[in-house]
């Protein structure tokens, strides 16, 4: 009876830490180019154990133990030829079996590793789930989860999900967007403020309010079938404070300041800076963003790991077509670079873009694949986000032109690209999730939100437009987030404006859906805007002219801010002009004859896409 007894205690334990047992990453793929994986496993007193391993082809290299004895990490050596399948792990303890937990690796998808990033040929649309379209309301308010809906909060959840971009995909494709940057979609199950997805609690794990795992695979591969990629915002700088793993570290070094809140001092420009004070550089890499923004250390090789698996990971299973990477000037450089060559060693083909908030392009420029660093740093990181470029146009058509205002502001920073390895792999955008809406930025001047659309869709890099932009929504007033991510009308049963269909919009919304819809569908075909060179001259009197050319097509673009008609004389622009003798509007469809000078409209912007002979 006492034997029976201790069966079943046994049996009960073991039941109970199959529910508790913790392993990341939750599954596996064979024929990666990186043989080795890492485990790790959270469950009670895990590291009394020993776990032992059958599969064919699968190698246990090494058992590493941390300080908490809730914790093990397993690496793993797959052998050349393994096979998918399911296997058990067993955790034994003085030669008996206390839990077997199952596992499995995948095969991957045919040409995984070719898969194709986005890229110049692309326009982004950049979306905020919560705030776009409830395609589901039963997800809105889910037991367990710390934050319920509330539309009349404009800093809470709303309601936004998944299956609203699910069924959103034929607008966005409508709209001439062929590549989708959703922000973060992974758990966020904070006590508020959790809508915008930069607190993650759960890096294996959408936000059941979003959806689900397979829901976010199911909109990635949907996405792909309608010519749309997707790019996921991902974070490895911080987690949440509700992370799981917060309530039991798994090291002393886990995290930066682990003891307790330092802030960053955000001056990027100790990265750089020759003489800068080691204490500066510290606080500005180990410092946390806010209290509920635990600063993680990738220094740390076990953290290191497991981050570079994770976004290799959801890369795999979803099928991503890229990444946007927040903060990226923050987490510890060396990881950084060891991050991104991971990435891109194994996808040769994927895109990355990383987020280095400066209007100083010579610190934007340090971070990217093939720049030549008087420190030596080196990375993999194919592309940035142009935020000086975003400057300068925010400036350049606003602000009365002079000597070094204006215009020229826009044709100066443009000049800055010998700094960049690739300034053709940049991100150009008018604005994000993070800034005023375009709109607001020009004082809600139509002529001149026009120019700067014109000029996104025809400069160099890859076009990135936040949802609402192509409506003219605003913030008036304030640079309050939670009004600058606004729901998009339309997108919840109701709305009395629906920008999906069009109705309720004004007449001046409905010319600016048209126009980037306009811009979008022409730019999908206008492969000198995806390949060409780039040529421009420096403005004068109010008027900036640039070239995109290659061996076949030439396209030459004009902004005219001047508030009256003004005659630009075309002489200065022969060499670029050539044998031409007209070039045809891509916008209005109209016939322009290039002979001495040119008639241009007052505030306008041309796009002409000259005929030779």
């Amino acid at each position: 009876m006492k034997s029976t007894l201790l069966l079943l205690l046994s049996w009960l334990l073991c039941s109970s830490l199959f529910g508790q047992m913790r392993v990341e990453p939750p599954m596996w793929w064979t024929g990666m180019k990186n043989p080795r994986l890492q485990l790790l496993i959270h469950a009670p007193k895990v590291a009394d154990w020993h776990p032992y391993i059958s599969h064919p082809g699968l190698r246990m290299e090494r058992v590493i133990r941390t300080e908490n004895p809730n914790y093990l990490f397993i690496d793993l050596l797959m052998l050349e030829g393994i096979q998918p399948g399911k296997f058990t792990i067993e955790f034994r303890k003085d030669g008996k079996v206390m839990h077997r937990q199952p596992y499995e690796l995948w095969a991957r998808e045919p040409s995984a590793a070719e898969r194709r990033g986005y890229s110049a040929a692309d326009v982004m649309y950049l979306v905020t789930p919560d705030r776009f379209a409830n395609g589901n309301p039963a997800n809105d308010n889910l037991p367990g989860m710390r934050e319920k809906a509330d539309r009349s909060n404009k800093g809470g959840r709303h309601g936004g999900d998944i299956a609203g971009l699910l069924q959103s995909l034929d607008y966005i494709r409508d709209m001439g967007f062929t590549a989708l940057w959703v922000n973060p979609v992974l758990e966020n199950d904070m006590p508020e403020y959790s809508y915008h997805g930069y607190s993650t609690t759960d890096f294996y794990k959408v936000d059941p309010r979003f959806g689900s795992n397979e829901a976010y695979r199911q909109l990635c591969h949907a996405a792909k079938d309608k010519g749309i990629k997707i790019i996921m915002d991902m974070i490895v700088n911080h987690c949440g404070s509700e992370h799981w793993w917060m309530h039991d570290l798994p090291c002393a070094d886990w995290l930066n300041y682990q003891s307790g809140f330092v802030g960053t001092n955000h001056r990027k420009s100790v990265m750089q800076d020759p003489y800068a004070a080691p204490e500066d550089l510290r606080h500005l890499v180990d410092g946390w963003f806010v209290p509920t923004m635990p600063d993680l250390n990738q220094r740390n090789p076990l953290l290191a790991t497991y981050l570079i698996q994770n976004t290799i990971w959801w890369i795999e299973y979803a099928g991503l077509s890229g990444i946007r990477m927040d903060t990226y000037p923050y987490p510890d450089k060396h990881f950084m670079s060891n991050w991104s060559c991971a990435v891109m060693q194994e996808y040769p083909y994927f895109n990355i873009v990383g987020e280095e908030w400066t209007e100083n392009p010579a610190l934007v420029a340090y971070w990217q694949a093939g720049k030549q660093n008087r420190d030596g740093y080196a990375s993999c990181l194919p592309g940035l986000m142009d935020f000086p470029l975003q400057g300068a146009l925010r400036r350049g058509l606003t602000e009365p032109e002079g000597w070094s205002e204006g215009l020229r502001r826009m044709y100066e920073m443009l000049a800055n690209d010998f700094l960049y390895a690739n300034p053709y792999q940049f991100v150009i955008f008018p604005d994000n999730h993070d800034m005023s809406r375009f709109f607001t930025q020009m004082g809600e001047d139509y002529d001149l939100f026009r120019m700067g659309m014109v000029y996104i869709y025809t400069m160099r890099g890859i076009p990135q437009i936040y949802y609402g932009t192509e409506i003219l929504m605003t913030n008036p007033g304030t640079e309050d987030h939670g009004i600058i991510r606004s729901d998009f009308p339309g997108g919840w049963p109701g709305d009395e404006v629906n920008a999906f269909t069009g109705e309720g919009l004004t007449p001046r919304q409905k010319e600016a859906q048209a126009l980037l819809r306009q811009l979008g569908q022409w730019r999908k075909e206008a492969q000198v805007i995806h390949h060409g060179k780039l040529q421009h001259y420096l403005p004068n009197d109010g008027v900036y002219v640039y070239f995109r050319y290659d061996e076949r097509q030439s396209v030459m673009v004009i902004l005219n801010k001047n508030p009256q008609e003004t005659t630009l004389e075309l002489a200065r622009f022969a060499d670029r002009i050539g044998a031409a003798r007209s070039g045809k509007d891509v916008l209005s469809g109209q016939t322009y004859a290039l002979g001495k000078s040119l008639k241009l409209p007052p505030k306008s912007a041309l796009v002409l896409e000259l005929t030779q002979p």
